[in-house]
């Protein structure tokens, strides 16, 4: 594991206390308006920076501050694993690909956003990780509490309509195919070249097929 500073978390974590900031202290902005992950404006509008912004912006404290505090510590720990760019690679993926989830499979009048997404596809990540280092101890207990976390979290979802259930669903499927894709820099003869291009291919896939599914969802409301 690395041990320098984990510059891309704090940078991360820096963007998203500025945009809460000026979020709380300057309302009638409505900045959660015009960076939410909300599909008309995308269909519409062609407002595809949606697609990205949305895990910038949170709804209310206890909202930041819980993203936040998830994306502190488990931030280090997966910058110290796959470095700063192989990270900030995970990280940005996995928000990306959890907002066209949303996009997809949320009702068209939902307005969601938060940096669940891609702190989700860190746990993805992470998981891929696992998978790959079974003979680490310290890691399997890791992956076994992630995982445990992630089940949790589906399982309140079900029953939580404030809860982006489709958006958590998606980043933890971008956080596996990124992290599956850039693999761990000092191990990466645990990935083979042939699994990390198919991760890449199959993230590509996967995104195409959430358009598709995004632009029938509204075909069927016209």
């Amino acid at each position: 594991m690395r041990k320098d500073k984990p510059y891309v978390m704090y940078t991360l974590f820096a963007i998203n206390t500025i945009v809460f900031l000026l979020q709380y202290l300057l309302p009638g902005l409505a900045i959660e308006n015009q960076l939410g992950m909300f599909s008309p404006s995308i269909i519409w509008q062609h407002q595809y920076w949606r697609f990205i912004t949305p895990m910038f912006i949170h709804f209310g404290l206890m909202h930041f501050a819980l993203n936040g505090v998830v994306l502190y510590y488990m931030g280090q720990q997966c910058e110290a694993i796959f470095g700063h760019w192989r990270f900030a690679v995970v990280y940005l993926l996995s928000g990306v690909l959890g907002n066209f989830a949303s996009f997809a499979f949320n009702q068209p009048t939902t307005l969601s956003g938060g940096a669940s997404t891609a702190i989700f596809g860190l746990f993805g990540a992470f998981l891929v990780v696992g998978m790959h280092y079974r003979d680490n101890g310290a890691i399997q207990a890791l992956t076994r509490q992630f995982g445990l976390f992630i089940l949790m979290n589906l399982v309140f979802g079900l029953f939580d309509s404030t809860i982006d259930i489709w958006g958590h669903l998606g980043g933890i499927v971008g956080g596996a195919l990124s992290g599956w894709a850039v693999a761990v820099p000092y191990g990466k003869e645990r990935f083979s070249l042939r699994a990390r291009i198919t991760a890449v291919l199959f993230f590509i896939f996967v995104i195409v097929l959430l358009v598709f599914f995004g632009l029938r969802k509204f075909s069927m409301y016209q």
